[in-house]
């Protein structure tokens, strides 16, 4: 057996890409994407036909070029979306732009778009995740939206406060950032190896997880963002996990088993009490926490600077289209 397969006995597998041939060598049950992602694989020759079907889409609206090109981002992204869902039996995220992070209703209105366009191709909304940065705005946004039978997935999540937010908003899922919180903590100690006993983004994730059950939330914990195989194996058991092709080519060729670690019942006897967070509560309690102030603030610049990317790359392509 391998670690692979191990783990998929205790946890849903999610491929971490947008490259389609990748995600089928690996069969995971879901798959994620983002506009980095997107904007790597749309340079691939094999996804030509994606980006022009998206630029013929995008040029038939007419409109400016900035008008064409957020709708060529959004035919691309969806389309991306439609090929893997051939190849994956569950569901894919789809992100709402970073730039609408603190926007409630641009969040909304973006996820409205995203979908209008699966249920246009027949896709299923409970094959769609929409992806939203967990501030407030979005946590609100995603409230909204889960009430209306728009499932979410939470992302760039790095505090408790985040975690309990989403949770009491009755989001579909979570996706806390294991790397990037290892990262921060490496980082702030000289850049020495954190021992893996003590990696403080298993220890968010593990904390996450033995909250929402124990106190029965259903919304779902997706480790994210991993550095290293044993990361990802010290959260088996956890509701999800999302791994990159390379971190799954080693666990696909490592002989081994593993060992849960993140069970349900073992999680009802865990410490903490039950939290309720108006805003106010929230804010305070997430700024309190450097690190995850500072990686949430991070994420979303990061996230905007990759969709401008896909930006420059969208506006090239429309414009090649109308001239």
């Amino acid at each position: 057996m391998t670690l692979l397969e191990s783990l998929k006995r205790y946890t849903t597998v999610v491929a971490d890409t947008g490259d389609i041939e990748a995600i089928a060598r690996h069969r995971p049950q879901d798959a994620t994407t983002n506009p980095s992602l997107l904007y790597h694989a749309a340079q691939m020759e094999g996804y030509r036909h994606l980006v022009d079907e998206a630029s013929e889409l995008a040029s038939d609206r007419g409109g400016n070029q900035e008008q064409m090109a957020e709708e060529f981002i959004d035919h691309l992204s969806v389309l991306f979306g439609c090929e893997i869902l051939k190849v994956v039996p569950g569901r894919v995220s789809t992100e709402v732009a970073a730039s609408l992070s603190f926007d409630t209703d641009g969040s909304i209105a973006k996820a409205h778009k995203l979908i209008s366009l699966y249920e246009a191709k027949r896709v299923s909304r409970e094959r769609i995740l929409i992806k939203v940065a967990s501030t407030w705005e979005g946590i609100r946004a995603a409230e909204r939206l889960e009430k209306e039978g728009i499932h979410c997935n939470l992302t760039l999540l790095f505090s408790f406060a985040q975690a309990v937010g989403c949770a009491e908003a009755g989001v579909t899922l979570i996706s806390p950032f294991v790397g990037r919180i290892y990262d921060w903590y490496k980082k702030k100690q000289g850049g020495a190896e954190i021992p893996p006993d003590q990696d403080p983004g298993v220890a968010s994730v593990t904390r996450i997880y033995n909250y929402y059950k124990k106190f029965g939330y259903n919304t779902q914990v997706m480790g994210a963002s991993f550095r290293n195989v044993n990361q990802i194996v010290r959260l088996a058991g956890a509701d999800l996990l999302t791994i990159s092709p390379e971190l799954l080519e080693q666990l696909e060729q490592t002989e081994g088993a593993v060992d849960r670690k993140l069970d349900p019942e073992s999680a009802k006897t865990s410490a903490g009490e039950r939290l309720q967070l108006d805003e106010k509560t929230f804010r305070w309690m997430h700024n309190e926490d450097a690190m995850a102030t500072e990686k949430l603030a991070e994420g979303i610049r990061n996230f905007n600077s990759d969709a401008h990317k896909l930006q420059e790359y969208a506006l090239s392509q429309v414009a090649a289209k109308v001239g």
